[in-house]
């Protein structure tokens, strides 16, 4: 790589670093070309993207941002694994450690802070912003289901005895 093709590798990590909610920071030594093209396509059913990196770009694109704790997660081969939901990538990269030993997750940080490997795994255990969302949706839904019911109720009981003195009367 020349210095020109290392500094647009530099801009490029210094764009996922900002744009991403949490990066988490992965070892990936013995995997297969097939386990690498599974892990990559699981990230992208979520949304998040894995990247190898080179070490010393990354701590370049970092430039002391989230101090030496943070560049120390760069040492080894190193894939980070990222994605605009903080959650998602964490939760992809923790599982896919689980099932596979030759994968396993380092750390991460998100913004500032640097989390290490139990930190990361408490961030799987969050629902993903989607579920979130969704739950949200359901709170607000429930009154307006609510006041719908007991506003049909009458109607409803009014029609059953209509009908019964109907089928009354017919028999």
């Amino acid at each position: 790589m020349d210095r020109a093709q290392k500094q647009d590798a530099i801009e490029a990590l210094k764009g996922v670093f900002s744009g991403a909610g949490a990066v988490v920071v992965t070892h990936y030594m013995g995997l297969t070309v097939a386990e690498m093209t599974d892990l990559r396509g699981r990230l992208r059913n979520e949304g998040a993207q894995l990247q190898v990196v080179k070490n010393t770009l990354a701590t370049k694109a970092l430039n002391g941002s989230i101090g030496a704790e943070g560049d120390a997660l760069f040492t080894g081969p190193v894939a980070i694994a990222f994605a605009p939901d903080p959650v998602s990538a964490a939760k992809v990269a923790t599982q896919y450690a689980k099932d596979n030993d030759k994968f396993t997750v380092i750390g991460g940080f998100m913004g500032q802070q640097v989390l290490d490997k139990q930190s990361v795994t408490a961030l799987a255990a969050l629902p993903s912003l989607d579920q979130l969302r969704a739950k949200l949706i359901g709170l607000l839904q429930a009154p307006a289901t609510k006041i719908a019911g007991v506003l049909q109720a009458p109607g409803a009981q009014l029609a059953r005895v209509m009908a019964a003195y109907a089928a009354k009367d017919a028999a």
